[in-house]
């Protein structure tokens, strides 16, 4: 079934809880965000649209530092793709020098309760941690060079300026998730 805004998940949705193990070796969950903002971002190692925007995830994390938290989870199934496994994970983050929380999400139950769908899948929250926000980052993801409208880049700051969601929320577009069976 193609993902339309119809079968999104609903607008005002609750963030579900969390408490998965990071990258750098902490348990992270859902309380231990406290900006403005949250931005949950479904992604992985072996996606190529993952791998061609997440120097732009990055960025962003960066650009709204203490008004945004930024983290991301990795649901795949890693006996089927070694290259998303936790090990793989870490050498990814120290690589490309994450600045957010990358989290293994091994039994992939927070990817399902967010109604994730593809690598990368962004979910952005309010401070309630009700659900502003679900689809794509911009509307180029091969080449940052000829985006001309930053979807999420728009969405954060309408959030953070008390104004309503956007109108449109466009679908990521990405991988699927690589569910195990």
């Amino acid at each position: 079934m193609a993902l339309t805004e119809s079968t999104m998940v609903p607008l005002g949705t609750a963030c579900p809880d969390f408490t998965l193990p990071g990258v750098d070796g902490r348990l992270w969950s859902l309380h231990d965000f406290h900006c403005p903002a949250l931005l949950v971002v479904v992604m992985c190692n072996h996606c190529p649209y993952v791998q061609s925007v997440d120097d732009r995830i990055n960025a962003l994390a960066k650009a709204y530092a203490g008004r945004c938290a930024v983290v991301a989870l990795n649901a795949n199934d890693a006996v089927t793709y070694p290259d998303d496994s936790y090990e793989a994970m870490r050498a990814r983050a120290r690589a490309k020098g994450f600045v957010f929380p990358y989290l293994w999400d091994e039994e992939q139950t927070v990817a399902r309760r967010l109604g994730a769908v593809c690598t990368p899948d962004f979910f952005l929250y309010d401070a309630h941690r009700r659900l502003a926000y679900r689809g794509r980052l911009d509307d180029n993801w091969k080449d940052a060079t000829r985006v001309t409208h930053r979807d999420l880049k728009e969405a954060i700051d309408r959030l953070l300026a008390g104004e309503e969601p956007l109108e449109i929320q466009h679908p990521s577009m990405g991988c699927s998730i690589k569910w195990r069976s």
